[in-house]
């Protein structure tokens, strides 16, 4: 099928601009035809998306489907999707008609609710298929968009701080990363991503005010696209954006904050900085595998001190994103597999935390912690999932969260076995602030007058979170889905770097002779 990555990024959109053209009034039948415009828009989305990954061939490390063409002021438009893209690509587009469907009970302004929705899900799309420069830092940033509005408008008490908090801290890392950029082209004379990942930028050591640049052009690049990624991700201890605009945006916001828009900064770091620079990636790598390990651990403990359920979830969002950059960065094929895989499932994982909160604050409007308890006796279907997604946060065995944490370590351990060490006390960290969470809110006795008229989980919620347990089961059981397409891309790509960081060395060890 021609044009198909275009139509999947773009089918969003329309449906946006259906709503946004067609849809008049906002009465009671008016905001319900806004929700299954864009609840049909978004299925429609993950249909055509099947078909990504029907034609994707995972022996072919290279970009397949690539869509080419010229576009305005002389620019490229390109699109395409390799091994470690086009499972981040289904992931987007599964999540989107579940997140749709969470939103059924918002009631103020939602067709621009469900717009924003809907152009973030065509953005977040074209991030993990744009191979040009131009065109991905267009995506990447026209993201916060959306977002900034989502938390802005429809979040809790304090949604103006939060939404301003998140908005400058990725927008001004991302500045650094548009520096790069151009200073990428004068070098290399084009934004085409491919060509730019057989480029060899400079990496011949300077003096830049007085002070040795280790790695030359590279290390400086390096920084730059560190910058925002280290941000988006966010890394420890740029992270403090993250509890807040979880805690103030709606469900919905909180669900494709954790599950999708956290992971272009891991994507950013294997589609740039570790094929397009090697050496300062080689050289920075023990310093990033220390904070990703502190990072676990700190943010772990400062979860077991929170009283509201999503600042909780958040700092254990953080927690295991600090798994991803260390498996990255360990630059072995378990490491990358690993941190691939951890992205993934905790995409169902985080997301369907955050809906279980959702659930919760539905009725009773409120996350801490203390206002609930013994809600076993009321809710055993919601106690169950919950249970289930607690558990594969925690990364038990038979959940999707094991495989990745245990590659992550693996890959980690053959790295540098302290820092794996000092990682593997997150596991422990993790299951004791996940169980205490849940004792507190599931079980014992239903004490509180006010949870005694509570109901359970509706028809809807429960058709929410079946996809969301199938899929998590299904990859803890049978990993091979994912670890088969990304395995031959996550290879081509420690090659490539092995024999950079070589011939780097072996340069180094004759100009020292």
């Amino acid at each position: 099928m021609d044009n198909l990555l275009s139509i999947v990024t773009f089918l969003p959109l329309l449906g946006a601009v259906i709503l946004a053209v067609f849809l008049r009034g906002d009465d009671e039948a008016a905001q319900r035809n806004a929700k299954w415009v864009a609840f049909w828009a978004t299925l429609a989305t993950f249909l055509f998306s099947i078909f990504i990954l029907t034609e994707f061939d995972p022996s072919n490390t290279g970009f397949q489907l690539v869509e080419e063409r010229d576009w305005l002021l002389g620019l490229q438009y390109k699109m395409g999707v390799d091994g470690i893209s086009v499972l981040f690509v289904m992931l987007t587009t599964f999540l989107m008609p579940l997140v749709i469907m969470s939103c059924w009970n918002v009631q103020h302004r939602v067709k621009e609710y469900m717009i924003a929705f809907l152009i973030l899900e065509t953005l977040m799309l074209g991030v993990f298929m744009a191979l040009d420069l131009v065109l991905f830092y267009l995506f990447f940033e026209a993201g916060l968009i959306p977002m900034f509005l989502i938390i802005g408008i429809w979040g809790g008490k304090n949604r103006i701080y939060a939404s301003f908090k998140f908005f400058l801290y990725t927008f001004l890392g991302s500045v650094l990363m548009l520096v790069a950029m151009v200073a990428m082209f004068a070098d290399a004379g084009t934004t085409d991503i491919p060509a730019l990942l057989r480029h060899e930028f400079g990496s011949e050591t300077f003096t830049l005010l007085g002070v040795q640049i280790f790695g030359g052009m590279q290390m400086l690049l390096f920084l730059a696209f560190f910058a925002s990624f280290a941000v988006k991700m966010p890394m420890w201890p740029v992270h403090t954006w993250l509890p807040d605009a979880h805690v103030q945006a709606p469900t919905a916001g909180s669900v494709v904050l954790a599950a999708i828009l956290l992971k272009m900064g891991g994507y950013g770091f294997l589609r740039f900085s570790l094929p397009m620079f090697p050496v300062a990636s080689d050289l920075m790598a023990p310093f990033i595998l220390w904070i990703s390990a502190i990072a676990i651990v700190y943010t772990s403990l400062v979860a077991l001190m929170q009283t509201d359920m999503k600042k909780l979830i958040a700092y254990s969002s953080v927690a295991h994103m600090g798994y991803v950059t260390m498996g990255i960065f360990a630059v072995n094929q378990q490491g990358i597999d690993g941190a691939i895989f951890q992205m993934i499932s905790h995409g169902f994982i985080s997301g369907a935390l955050f809906l279980c909160v959702g659930v919760i604050y539905d009725r009773m409007h409120t996350r801490e912690i203390d206002a609930y308890g013994g809600l076993v006796n009321r809710m055993p279907a919601y106690a169950l999932i919950f249970m289930l997604f607690t558990m594969a946060n925690v990364g038990l065995p038979g959940t999707s969260g094991f495989v990745g944490e245990f590659l992550t370590l693996v890959g980690v351990f053959q790295a540098n076995t302290w820092v794996a060490l000092v990682a593997a006390t997150g596991v422990i960290l993790s299951a004791a602030y996940a169980l205490w969470l849940y004792r507190r809110v599931v079980m014992g006795d239903l004490i509180k007058e006010s949870l005694k008229s509570i109901t359970d989980m509706t028809r809807r919620e429960r058709a929410i979170f079946a996809p969301l347990v199938i899929m998590t089961l299904l990859l803890g059981i049978y990993p091979s889905l994912v670890l088969d397409i990304i395995g031959p891309s996550v290879k081509a790509l420690i090659g490539q770097y092995d024999i950079a960081v070589a011939t780097y060395q072996a340069a180094t060890q004759i100009a020292a002779n």
